[in-house]
């Protein structure tokens, strides 16, 4: 996902290991896509027995991977709202948590169409999720920011809806620990960072990663067709119903 704004020292100073990250992930994620996609798939239907199965054509759409049984990593930071949460405090709902740039005009609005019409489609169900959003963008990081971003986007209307941001320190504590990597691109000052959803289970745990398809390098246009926008939704709300029971 990317963004277009101007060059500010808090963007184009990024640490290394963002822009060195970025490469890589980007670079492995295209080679092994192919390759483990029929293994997800099985691995994902072994669980029919234990739970609703996902369906492959879903599980191939959002290029969805099981996630090891381990905790999501916690943080504390500030939603559009200026209230300070916690991720511990959504404990026993199912959290789908991405990251977007509060100042983003290419995929990061796309992903929140998918969002809203994830939250139409889980009808009664929507009550047991929260949609939640980490800012990639340190120099749009003010509540103001992610404020405007939700309400232009109408993700307000999404009342299990936070989109946190906090300072630059804490806002890469939270990348670090989700393997997420920012940079500049381009001539044009382009944000781009590792577009990953995360699934977290009602007791914390991550269940499942998805991947939205990337952009080309250096476009900050949409990518997303109008096709995949609607499948997106409808399957995010497949995996959290999987994850409800």
């Amino acid at each position: 996902m990317s963004g277009q704004g101007t060059g500010h020292d808090g963007r184009t100073s990024l640490s290394s290991w963002a822009a060195a990250s970025l490469v890589i992930l980007s670079a492995v994620a295209a080679v092994a896509a192919a390759v483990v996609l029929s293994g997800r798939q099985h691995e994902l239907a072994a669980s029919a027995g234990r739970r609703a199965a996902i369906p492959s054509g879903t599980a191939t759409l959002l290029r969805l991977s099981p996630a090891p049984a381990e905790a999501a990593p916690g943080f504390t930071l500030t939603d559009q709202d200026g209230r300070m949460l916690s991720l511990s405090g959504f404990r026993g709902r199912v959290v789908v948590l991405e990251f977007m740039d509060s100042r983003c005009t290419g995929i990061c609005p796309l992903v929140s169409r998918e969002f809203i019409d994830a939250y139409h489609d889980l009808g009664k169900a929507d009550g047991r999720v929260v949609f939640v959003a980490v800012n990639v963008n340190q120099r749009y990081n003010r509540v103001a920011d992610v404020l405007a971003y939700s309400q232009e986007h109408a993700l307000s209307a999404i009342p299990g809806w936070y989109f946190f941001t906090g300072s630059g320190d804490a806002l890469r504590a939270v990348w670090r620990e989700y393997g997420i990597a920012v940079a500049v691109s381009g001539p044009g000052g382009d944000l781009v960072h590792t577009a990953t959803v995360y699934f977290i289970g009602p007791h914390g745990t991550e269940r499942y990663t998805a991947a939205p398809p990337a952009e080309p390098a250096g476009s900050s246009t949409a990518y997303l067709p109008p096709g995949e926008i609607s499948g997106w939704g409808k399957g995010i709300a497949q995996v959290v119903r999987t994850m409800l029971g």
